[in-house]
């Protein structure tokens, strides 16, 4: 697995809806670190995709990732899904292709968010695999009913060949060093303090 360059990334960010979140292990640490992930995708021009499980039922995206995904100056898409697994809906790899149409899914790099880790999350990151896409998962974006059941996933995708990573790891991959023209901006962000300590 390779350090992640912003010119080959997207950012997927699966089911965060209103009634899943209210449900999972420590809901504000992973409300803010994607926020975080959203805000330092835009400054990266990263394309950034957010998928809705049966909405009618789930509830829409929680109104925090719903505006951190408003405000996006980057190329952004919205799939809504029956599927668990992303893959497994075909307007999803139509989104892809439309967000990064010069890649072929072997070049791609997705950093992965959403809940639930061991439902939807670790479903799509297997499917991605397959495809032979490079999958790194920002622990600290990713959650579900109890912290066991995310931790597994989280084992089941790095030993099936994703990376598991955290959202200021993939700001300074994509930055690479200081003197990137957004590393000014990507400091002041990441100055704000931890998100979600304690909670």
């Amino acid at each position: 697995m390779s350090v992640l360059e912003s010119e080959r990334s997207l950012v997927l960010v699966i089911d965060m809806q209103g009634r899943l979140m209210s449900l999972v292990h420590r809901p504000e640490l992973v409300l803010a670190a994607t926020e975080r992930l959203l805000q330092i995708a835009d400054l990266f021009a990263v394309p950034t995709l957010v998928t809705e499980q049966y909405p009618t039922g789930l509830g829409e995206t929680h109104p925090r990732i719903e505006a951190a995904f408003a405000a996006l100056a980057v190329a952004k898409k919205k799939v809504v899904k029956d599927s668990f697994s992303c893959c497994g809906e075909p307007s999803f790899e139509e989104a892809l292709a439309e967000l990064r149409p010069e890649l072929g899914p072997a070049s791609r790099q997705i950093v992965v968010a959403g809940v639930e880790t061991h439902v939807c999350v670790v479903q799509t990151v297997l499917g991605l695999l397959a495809q032979g896409s490079e999958v790194q998962v920002a622990w600290d974006c990713t959650s579900g009913r109890g912290d066991e059941y995310r931790g597994w996933a989280l084992e089941r995708m790095q030993q099936a060949g994703a990376t598991i990573t955290n959202h200021e790891s993939v700001a300074f991959e994509w930055a690479r060093d200081r003197h990137h023209d957004s590393f000014r901006q990507l400091n002041r962000l990441l100055r704000q303090g931890q998100p979600g300590a304690g909670s």
